[in-house]
């Protein structure tokens, strides 16, 4: 039987946890459905599971690209495609683990010609459009989809905010979105679970794993990525975390500072993946505070249910 597990959840709930456990116990292998966690130079502040976890179990895609490499959903469609049927070849399982909304649904649902408006993400593209000026957001979609960029004009508002919000939703360019067809999802028996929590048990987890990171070596992180030449590629990617340790080691910041930036970020982050995920993914809820063994057992039996 072609099956596949999708464990989803915002940052910070413990999921990916949850599906080495689950890849653990049915004898199956995890595959990467996060649009950070596919950076090989990035580590501790993407969450990514250990290099020493990594080992110790087959894991995909969480080293696929380098700093400066575009990801997008249509990529990860491709990718994660290929390396399932792979495992589905070999009589394996695939568990697939991440946040990316896109990339739940190009497995899920497959793409389709344009991702839906995000009301969320289209709300912060306005407030920043009020504060800035048209021209600074053309100029921040050149550096993200320069053959896009150049059909539209600096000042048109609406066809800005609008390949912003595509890119920020699907890490895809709007070209792209018009260069491509839609692809298929993957054919299998899905068994799609949600990782939840409470908000404010969420927004604790969230400080916990900031300071976590932080006190992991973040900042010496950034700064190796610095001395290798790879500031401006980190810079681009404008990933929590990364720009306050990069706040911090320009001067501009200390770290507590950087720590309650990068908490209010991922907070925000999280509040619009709940969104994104309430709406749009249909699954098996599961209440995080039950953990990690307990949770793994439920996904277990839900799967043998349906057929092992």
């Amino acid at each position: 039987m072609r099956r596949a597990v999708l464990i989803a959840g915002a940052t910070a709930s413990g999921k990916s946890d949850l599906g080495e456990a689950v890849a653990r116990a049915i004898g199956g292998e995890v595959i990467c459905a996060d649009a950070r966690q596919v950076f090989r130079e990035l580590e501790i502040g993407t969450g990514k599971p250990t290099p020493e976890e990594r080992a110790a179990l087959p894991h995909h895609l969480f080293d696929a690209l380098a700093l400066g490499e575009r990801p997008s959903a249509g990529w990860f469609a491709r990718e994660a495609g290929l390396v399932a049927e792979a495992m589905f070849a070999r009589g394996v399982t695939p568990v697939f683990v991440g946040g990316s909304g896109l990339y739940v649904r190009a497995l899920t649902e497959g793409l389709h010609a344009l991702p839906a408006h995000d009301p969320v993400t289209r709300a912060g593209l306005m407030q920043e459009l009020q504060a800035r000026g048209p021209e600074a957001l053309h100029e921040r979609l050149a550096g993200l989809d320069p053959e896009g960029a150049a059909r539209i004009g600096s000042g048109d508002r609406q066809r800005i905010v609008r390949a912003l919000e595509v890119h920020a939703t699907s890490g895809r360019a709007l070209s792209d979105w018009h260069a491509g067809g839609a692809r298929q999802a993957l054919a299998a028996t899905w068994h799609i679970f949600l990782v939840q929590w409470e908000s404010a048990e969420l927004s604790d987890r969230i400080a916990q794993r900031t300071h976590a990171m932080f006190a992991g070596g973040l900042i010496a992180e950034t700064q190796a990525l610095l001395e290798a030449g790879k500031g401006a590629a980190l810079a681009a990617l404008h990933a929590i975390g990364y720009d306050e340790a990069l706040n911090v080691l320009a001067g501009g910041a200390d770290r507590a500072a950087a720590e309650l930036r990068t908490t209010q970020r991922t907070r925000q982050l999280a509040k619009r993946q709940r969104t994104w995920f309430r709406h749009q993914l249909h699954g098996h809820g599961l209440p995080g505070q039950e953990g990690t063994e307990r949770l793994r057992d439920v996904i277990l039996r839900s799967v043998e249910a349906f057929g092992a």
